[in-house]
């Protein structure tokens, strides 16, 4: 089946508000195209170290949406015309020219799997639930992680960097606390090397069910577990709820200007000698978290390259 595809141009001041208002016409799934600068926020719960460079805003916003082929493309777009005519008397919907054209049917649950395959990070596969294990990896640790919304399949060298370290430092009965855990990967991985407990916060909802699914799909029992959204470097009940000098471990995979002000306040977090594992870091980073390690009173142990990422393990005194 083919679609009809639409894409409306209005302004970033309207686009919102033009949004509702397709979807309350019945339009789902509307793309929105901006040149908005990202907030804090935004550059908070992006779990990269690079940003793009986004064009300085131009005030114009395109809205691209789809009809089924079926539907009357006619009907749809004359009802929208008289409503964008309508929200023209309190707010600046722009131009409102919308060009037509034609897309092929695509299985959007389920298309980005053929991306996605299984892989190994030194003696450990990772493999998507619609994979089956080859008999040469017979012998391997076997992890099942399905991508979704939340970071973290273990591909990135990030992720791969903390694993290791988690293999090296993971002790049996360890309490392990995992800052900004996405998929759940982390933890889930050092209850797989022997910790006892595992705790995850995140400033993302949608770290709650992944990692649910994805302990759940490793036969992580729900009681060696736990995940909480919030921002453990300023909210006092995320560092109440995760609790003090409680964690032989502490993984931190993300972004080195986080690291920067998260890294005093999770030695509280950490017990006497407990292991500070830091990763996410790009190369020309390095120097600036090494320096925030030692200024906090820890000891760097090891830094450890792969690619141009970095991670930087630390030990708090005894």
């Amino acid at each position: 089946m083919k679609w009809n595809q639409f894409r409306l141009k209005t302004t970033t001041e309207a686009e919102d508000i033009v949004s509702s208002m397709l979807m309350d016409l019945g339009i789902q799934g509307v793309q929105i195209e901006d040149k908005v600068p990202l907030t804090e926020q935004d550059k908070e719960q992006m779990f990269v170290d690079i940003l793009p460079q986004i064009p300085a805003d131009d005030g114009v916003a395109y809205l691209t949406f789809y009809l089924e082929e079926e539907e009357d493309p006619e009907a749809v777009l004359e009802r929208i015309r008289r409503e964008l005519e309508e929200m023209r008397s309190y707010v600046d919907v722009g131009e409102c020219t919308i060009e037509e054209s034609q897309t092929e049917d695509v299985d959007w649950v389920n298309n980005w799997k053929k991306y996605f395959h299984q892989f190994s990070i030194d003696d450990i596969l990772v493999i998507p639930s619609w994979e089956q294990v080859e008999a040469k990896d017979s012998d391997k640790m076997v992890i099942h992680i399905d991508p979704g919304t939340a970071f973290g399949t273990g591909m990135h060298e990030t992720t791969q960097l903390c694993i290791r370290q988690l293999r090296k430092y993971v002790k049996p009965g360890a309490q392990i606390l995992d800052v900004g855990c996405g998929s759940g990967i982390l933890g889930m991985l050092a209850l797989k090397f022997g910790a006892a407990h595992s705790v995850g916060t995140d400033l993302d909802p949608c770290a709650i069910d992944a990692t649910h699914e994805n302990m759940k799909a490793n036969g992580i029992r729900e009681d060696q577990y736990e995940v909480m959204i919030g921002n453990i470097i300023d909210d006092k009940e995320v560092q109440d709820k995760a609790g003090y000098e409680k964690y032989d471990i502490v993984a931190a995979n993300i972004l080195a200007d986080v690291l920067v002000p998260l890294t005093p306040v999770i030695l509280h977090q950490l017990k006497k000698g407990g292991i500070y594992i830091t990763s996410g870091i790009i190369d020309d980073k390095e120097e600036t978290v090494t320096e925030a390690v030692r200024a906090a009173g820890m000891e760097v142990l090891e830094v450890h390259h792969q690619g141009e990422w970095v991670s930087v393990t630390a030990r708090k005194p005894e």
